[in-house]
């Protein structure tokens, strides 16, 4: 039983690492916890986006220059507060 608690325990750290600060339940409510969901019934689902695709998405609202289904200004005061670098290695933790 100690060794799975330490296991869980070292896989959360990794993960959390990987998401590089980024608040991901903030994302859930709109995209669904298992990133399947269409926010708003407009957007693709994060899940069928690949990580490259992600990343462009996300630094694209955050820049002001992406507004898809018009939701840019939306998304862009979700992702302004984190830097491309975070938003990077998150795009990494999701999508396929």
């Amino acid at each position: 039983m100690k060794k799975i608690v330490i296991a869980s325990i070292a896989a959360l750290t990794v993960t959390s690492s990987l998401m590089a600060g980024v608040n991901a339940a903030a994302c859930t409510g709109c995209h669904g916890a298992d990133w399947s969901k269409k926010a708003m019934n407009k957007s693709a689902a994060v899940s069928e986006m690949s990580h490259a695709d992600i990343a462009t998405a996300l630094k694209g609202y955050k820049a002001g220059t992406r507004n898809v289904h018009g939701m840019g200004a939306l998304m862009k005061g979700q992702v302004a507060k984190y830097s491309d670098a975070d938003l990077e290695a998150f795009a990494q933790t999701i999508g396929k």
